[in-house]
């Protein structure tokens, strides 16, 4: 699967919303600059944000978005479901009824497994996990593992 630029974008806009938040609405322009996204695409991305009650807006001269909820509370899997619709990664995945050999294709467990670790490893991030950069990188946090259990440390 491969996440499109608008999925990738919603992430770093609701980031640049949980980095400034001054519980005031921050406009697209001062987003735009921060993030290196062309206003009008972010107002096409805010969209379905706020459809989803991720982000809330005022409009007016003091205008803009902030986040609907607190930074935990969102979490990767539901920017990407809002952007993209879903985190399957085959169309059979997310609905079996429409192919026509989903009950004996061999290869349809593994998608679907597949499926459910990432979505699993997307509800585990939230936009906070982003701001705090708390993202491990998961080689490098196997390798730390294993050597704190043997009592080696990493460098």
């Amino acid at each position: 699967m491969k996440l499109s630029a608008k999925a990738r974008y919603a992430v770093r806009i609701l980031l640049d919303l949980a980095i400034h938040d001054a519980n005031a609405p921050i406009r697209t322009a001062d987003i735009s600059e921060r993030t290196g996204v062309s206003a009008r695409f972010i107002e096409q991305i805010l969209k379905p944000l706020k459809k989803e009650a991720l982000v809330q807006s005022t409009r007016g001269a003091s205008g803009g978005y902030v986040l609907s909820e607190k930074p935990q509370d969102i979490s990767l899997a539901r920017v990407i479901r809002a952007i993209e619709g879903g985190l399957s990664l085959t169309h059979c995945c997310e609905n079996p009824e429409s192919c026509l050999r989903s009950e004996t294709c061999r290869s349809h467990r593994a998608w679907q497994r597949v499926t459910w670790v990432m979505e699993a490893e997307f509800e585990g991030i939230s936009i906070k996990d982003l701001q705090d950069d708390r993202i491990l990188d998961p080689r490098t946090a196997a390798s730390a593992s294993k050597s704190a259990q043997s009592g080696n440390p990493t460098r």
